[in-house]
């Protein structure tokens, strides 16, 4: 059977740990009632802490801890796989990765993925500053994996503005991109689902993205519209700004039909084994040149 139900969990995390799990286990409860089995949860889930540096005080060791144990243990009674929004995972002194972990339904991490793209910004129109690299590790490789729903790949947040990305994972199989986040306000308004249903369309994939949504204790504002979307680009199922669940189906019969009949990514011209040159046109008093 090549049809199944998923779930992205929305809501706005807080500074205290037991209650966000507490929210988490209410909403994947919600989730399991609608028949979903594959349950991406948001970025920062345990915790939205009132100062970046409060993550490193709840800092867990890969395969050890209570937030681990809290969603393992969820994975296992409902009997669903989880992508786990992200924890803070111990790394360099001072500093931890983003790390989403994907349970299985018996409870067994089988993948992990660390954030590449860190959010050091400054927000256009506003007075946000981010730096995410003063208290995160980047990562430095993709995951995808086999599950019972299709080849999964997972990214974080930031990384959903870096296509290069999910070529990669394209070209390892990849069938359904999980993307837990926390976009601001601002930039989601602007900006997320455009780049949902352009990871979506240009990758004729499907698309589970499970975010932050509304005002945090530490005064920020996510922009939330937790979304599936399809190959074709439709928005199948989203959400507001309120916590909840969005629920809807993958039907991966439906997908490869999509990717035989319309076969852009047999047609691409760039990839890792064909490189185009571009030339640059320069002024008569700089000498010809071209780059690859």
């Amino acid at each position: 059977m090549s049809n199944h139900l998923v779930a992205a969990i929305q809501f706005a995390a807080g500074t205290d740990v037991k209650i966000n799990l507490g929210v988490v286990g209410e909403l994947v409860e919600k989730a399991t009632e609608r028949g979903a089995n594959l349950i991406v949860l948001p970025e920062n889930l345990a915790l939205m802490g009132q100062n970046e540096s409060d993550k490193l005080k709840i800092a867990e060791t890969e395969g050890q801890g209570p937030i681990q144990d809290f969603l393992a243990d969820l994975a296992v009674t409902k009997g669903v796989w989880i992508v786990g929004g992200t924890i803070p995972l111990k790394s360099s002194p001072g500093k931890v990765t983003a790390s989403s972990l994907v349970f299985d339904d018996s409870g067994k991490c089988v993948g992990r993925y660390d954030k590449i793209h860190l959010f050091d910004v400054d927000v256009p129109g506003s007075k946000e500053q981010y730096r995410e690299s003063s208290t995160i590790d980047a990562g430095d490789r993709c995951l995808v994996i086999d599950s019972p729903f299709g080849k999964l790949g997972v990214t974080v947040c930031y990384d959903v503005r870096f296509p290069e990305l999910y070529r990669q994972m394209v070209d390892a199989g990849a069938e359904i991109f999980a993307i837990p986040a926390a976009f601001t306000a601002k930039t989601g308004a602007a900006h997320w689902e455009l780049l949902l249903r352009a990871r979506a369309v240009e990758n004729l994939a499907y698309v589970v993205a499970s975010g932050q949504g509304g005002l945090h204790e530490n005064g920020r504002e996510t922009y939330g519209n937790s979304m599936v979307v399809d190959p074709w680009g439709t928005v199948v199922s989203r959400l507001g700004v309120e916590p909840g669940v969005a629920v809807a189906e993958i039907d991966l019969d439906s997908q490869r039909k999509y990717r035989e009949l319309f076969p852009v990514l047999a047609h691409r011209k760039i990839n890792s084994g064909h490189h185009l040159v571009a030339e640059r046109h320069l002024s008569h008093h700089e000498p010809h040149s071209t780059y690859m």
